[in-house]
């Protein structure tokens, strides 16, 4: 199926994003330890992370061109998250950092008989963007503008300068926060956490979720990152499944997978790739990214990814 968008050919970047980057520790246990117990642990790293910043990371090592605006704190951690955004290529002229903030973080626990994680966080509220402070000279100057949702109407201030200027916009959501109904019908491309079109419609069928989502707020794609089950999408009435990769080496670490398919499925869109090539690249970035501890370090660049679809 032929994405029913039409995506500028002719833009500075190919992907622009705003929204979170966070510092994480994570943390690799032989179980995720019961109440109340001690577990040591096997494995320890320091990783840069956080939803947005890291799939635009992805898409540059796919070798396309891309900008970051977000906040970061003025700590060590923040420090450290900036270095390796720009480490990278990405970016940074919208990219802020605030003063006395500390930068968002998280300790992340691994259970090392799946990969499976739990994460737990903190942000400063200082690294939160008003409607009025939205960097919106960057909307417009991708072909894509990626969003996380975390500041609703900041997010709805640039998705609708983004829309304006004939810019492509996409979100990955994980939960509900106040403004999301401005925002929502300002996204063309609307993947979710598998968990999210329960929280958002009621509907605890997810098909029938998705198909009230679509209904309510008109993006022209909906759908859901499902794990190991792969991804689902609903695109003019109809659905499409597409199953996930086997993890090469097994699945080390789940922490970033689905940021990682939101870029494969990018990618795909920028090189006017078929709706369910989008999925099939957003899935095996999603796979490649699971092979092995930590954040960014693991994403794979375009040559690992041919090589990978091979």
């Amino acid at each position: 199926m032929r994405i029913p968008l039409q995506i500028p050919s002719e833009k500075e970047f190919d992907a622009v994003g705003f929204g979170l980057n966070a510092v994480d520790h994570l943390i690799v246990v032989p179980h995720y330890p019961e109440f109340d117990t001690k577990t040591r642990f096997t494995q320890y790293d320091k990783a840069a992370g956080g939803q947005t910043a890291t799939a635009m990371v992805a898409l540059r090592r796919l070798g396309l061109r891309t900008a970051y605006a977000g906040r970061f704190g003025s700590d060590e951690a923040g420090r450290f998250g900036l270095r390796s955004v720009a480490d990278e290529g990405v970016n940074l002229d919208y990219a802020e950092t605030i003063e006395g903030a500390d930068t968002q973080t998280a300790f992340i626990i691994i259970d090392a008989r799946s990969g499976e994680r739990t994460i737990i966080w903190d942000r400063d509220e200082r690294l939160s963007y008003r409607r009025d402070e939205a960097p919106l000279e960057l909307a417009s100057r991708g072909r894509v503008l990626h969003l996380d949702a975390h500041d609703p109407p900041a997010c709805a201030v640039m998705a609708r300068a983004a829309r304006n200027a004939g810019t492509i916009v996409t979100t990955d959501i994980d939960n509900v926060y106040d403004g999301l109904p401005e925002l929502l019908p300002l996204i063309d491309v609307l993947i979710t956490s598998s968990e999210f079109p329960h929280r958002l419609t009621g509907i605890s069928d997810l098909r029938a979720s998705l198909i009230e989502a679509k209904a309510r707020f008109g993006c022209a794609i909906v759908g859901a990152t499902l794990g190991e089950r792969g991804a689902i999408v609903l695109c003019e009435g109809e659905f499409i499944e597409s199953p996930a990769f086997e993890v090469p080496g097994g699945c080390r670490d789940t922490t970033g997978a689905g940021d990682a398919f939101h870029a494969g499925f990018i990618y795909g869109m920028l090189r006017d790739e078929d709706l369910e090539s989008c999925m099939k690249l957003g899935n095996a970035v999603a796979a490649l990214k699971c092979r092995s501890l930590g954040g960014r370090a693991a994403l794979p660049n375009v040559d690992e990814l041919r090589e990978f679809l091979r």
